[in-house]
């Protein structure tokens, strides 16, 4: 599966979109069973301006405005964690957004993700906050990065 979309040149899913749109919303619910999301939430996700990566085992859903950018979500299929696919996808975005001009990347990740925190660490991401118990209870970790 792939999946580049931005939804500033598409003005709803077509067919195919709604069935790789499906394709990541079950990949979604295998990287994180606890809250899945719906192909609709990835395709409101796209109507909002978010931009989706994805492969059969990954995806990096993000968004860029002015001169900033936050990802909003990165999944790894469970049977694919670390083997670099998070890494990977995490540095096409910022080459792609840094020859869009975009300065800054932003993100939140949940302080009990350890994994997580070390991509992002291991990757030049810098603490800057804490948002307390933002998912259910956990703390949110925010971070930027300059690029």
């Amino acid at each position: 599966m792939h999946l580049h979309a931005n939804a500033k040149h598409h003005k709803g899913p077509t067919l195919q979109n709604k069935n790789l749109l499906g394709n990541l919303a079950e990949l979604h619910a295998k990287c994180f069973p606890h809250k899945p999301w719906s192909a609709d939430d990835f395709a409101d996700l796209q109507k909002s301006g978010c931009e989706i990566i994805a492969s059969q085992n990954g995806f990096i859903v993000y968004r860029a405005t002015c001169d900033e950018a936050e990802i909003i979500t990165i999944g790894v299929h469970p049977d694919a964690r670390r083997t670099g696919i998070a890494a990977a996808m995490l540095g096409i975005v910022e080459g792609d957004l840094k020859k869009r001009g975009i300065k800054h990347i932003f993100l939140e990740v949940a302080a009990d993700n350890a994994p997580a925190r070390s991509l992002y660490t291991g990757n030049g991401y810098k603490q800057i906050g804490v948002r307390p118990k933002y998912y259910d209870g956990v703390d949110a970790i925010m971070m930027r990065k300059d690029i």
